[in-house]
């Protein structure tokens, strides 16, 4: 392994709180961003005149390039400091959203939704990393719990605040990140400090990131084509992206200083951790994206209540990520996972089980509820055992890996999901259903839709269930220690 070339500034007694000001107002502007464009999407779809497949790419476009250059971000951050990577992100993230707001042409739009990915993959791989080199391990699970608290409540004024937006136009929810995007960049630039030894001596794996990037896209390209249109003629891109991400995962293996350092993966806690976040990653980000389609879509309601309705999970999620991450430092929080991940498949099987055209709103909201709190249970905990099983020095590569995850997650969420609700819809009923003008339509009309949403709740109840069973296998905290010192062995071989 490389140099350490820069040894971390002393810190001062306020710095870790300062520090995590920063990381919470890069989370609350990150989850309100996601929260308000996703209500916004049938206004979008209207007021666009686009397809079906170009709507989900405004959305999934942001997804995908904070997934392909998330890793990167984290190893830069390892070799130039978390700093100068977060600073960036957020003004890059900010001058995006302000041009998203002046664009009418699709595709320009989608390509600016990119451009706020890259930028959200630089605050993204840090936040985490920022966190835990400023906090002792013991206070890291409050810390990130507070954090995660953040994206709570932009995940509940999102929805809310994005119908209301919506109202005004759709430009307007993109023109809100710009005066917290300004705040947050100029916060960070004036507080943050680079407080972790640097590893700036490895060159950027070049090829990694290249055939990472276009193996990543080009499968996600067929995925939705074939998903949301036709899977005729999609093959070439699907094979192709799995040839460059084989390429991709031999050159991991060879190359002197890799984006993805896969030995990392020889912990097991780190290895199976990381497959929990991706799992629930699928069944959080569904949740709230066919809710939106099922109560503007199928029920006819506007986007200012709709976004009222969607307030359960991020209410479950407020309440419980405090707690969480507070008895995540007190004992070990493997149980907190286990009883969240529990709730979360409770919630699904609930939807799978109870979901029709006149569900009644409070049984609805009871579920969300339960589903929020089981996600508010499980993410400080499993964020401050993956940070915690790897070295300082390394803690900026496996922030992005969990990062990497989660948004590989939503990518497959959108695109899963939605392919099992449209296979059985007539396209006509579709495009009114996503376009928010179907609630006009007789019950037998729109039944199709709603078997789809129920079985796309089944799925992700099985999706949930098994991420509860690798919560369950994952190793105890003595299993898990020796892990931790296994894997800082290794990267010092």
């Amino acid at each position: 392994m490389s140099t350490v070339s820069e040894q971390p500034a002393p810190l001062g007694a306020h710095y870790k709180w300062m520090a995590l000001s920063v990381t919470s107002v890069g989370a609350l502007m990150a989850s309100m961003n996601s929260g308000t464009l996703i209500i916004a999407l049938p206004t979008l779809l209207r007021d666009l005149h686009t397809t079906l497949l170009s709507l989900i790419w405004i959305l999934l476009a942001y997804n995908v390039t904070q997934t392909v250059f998330v890793l990167n971000g984290g190893r830069l951050s390892d070799m130039y400091g978390r700093k100068r990577l977060y600073v960036m992100g957020f003004s890059v993230f900010t001058l995006a959203s302000l041009l998203a707001g002046f664009t009418k042409n699709v595709d320009l739009l989608i390509a600016l939704r990119a451009v706020q990915g890259v930028g959200g993959a630089f605050m993204a791989a840090n936040s985490s990393a920022i966190v835990a080199d400023a906090f002792p391990k013991a206070q890291l699970g409050l810390a990130i719990g507070t954090n995660q608290m953040m994206i709570a409540v932009g995940s509940i004024l999102g929805p809310i605040v994005g119908g209301w937006l919506t109202s005004l136009g759709w430009q307007w929810v993109f023109w809100f990140n710009v005066p917290i995007g300004v705040i947050g960049t100029i916060w960070a630039l004036v507080t943050l400090r680079d407080t972790a030894p640097r590893d700036a001596r490895d060159p950027v794996d070049v090829w990694g990131n290249l055939t990472y990037a276009a193996g990543f896209a080009l499968l996600m390209i067929g995925l939705s084509i074939g998903g949301i249109q036709s899977w005729a003629g999609v093959t070439k891109y699907i094979l192709t992206g799995v040839v460059f991400l084989a390429a991709f995962l031999l050159i991991e293996r060879r190359v002197r200083a890799p984006m993805l350092d896969l030995r990392l993966f020889r912990d097991a806690s780190f290895s199976l951790n990381n497959a929990q976040v991706f799992l629930n990653a699928i069944v959080r980000f569904a949740l709230t994206f066919l809710f939106v389609f099922y109560f503007q879509g199928a029920k006819g309601i506007d986007a200012v209540l709709a976004g009222v309705m969607l307030g359960p999970v991020a209410i479950g999620l407020l309440i419980a990520s405090p707690i969480a991450g507070r008895l995540a430092d007190r004992a070990h929080p493997r149980r907190l996972i286990q009883l969240g991940l529990l709730l979360t498949t409770l919630g699904m099987l609930g939807f799978a089980t109870l979901l029709g055209s006149h569900t009644a709103y409070p049984l609805i909201a009871v579920l969300m509820f339960v589903a929020g709190v089981g996600s508010g249970l499980f993410n400080s905990p499993n964020s401050s055992l993956i940070m915690g099983s790897v070295a300082p020095d390394r803690r900026g590569v496996a922030a992005g890996v969990r990062t990497l995850l989660m948004s590989v997650g939503s990518v497959v969420a959108i695109i899963f999901t939605l392919s099992v609700v449209v296979a059985r819809v007539p396209r006509d009923v579709m495009l009114k259903v996503f376009s928010g003008l179907a609630s006009n339509l007789p019950d037998a009309t729109l039944q199709p839709f709603i078997s789809g949403l129920r079985e796309a709740f089944w799925l992700l109840t099985v999706v949930s269930a098994l991420s509860l069973v690798l919560a369950l296998l994952t190793p105890r905290p003595q299993a898990a220690a020796q892990g931790r010192g296994q894997l800082v062995a290794a990267s010092d071989d």
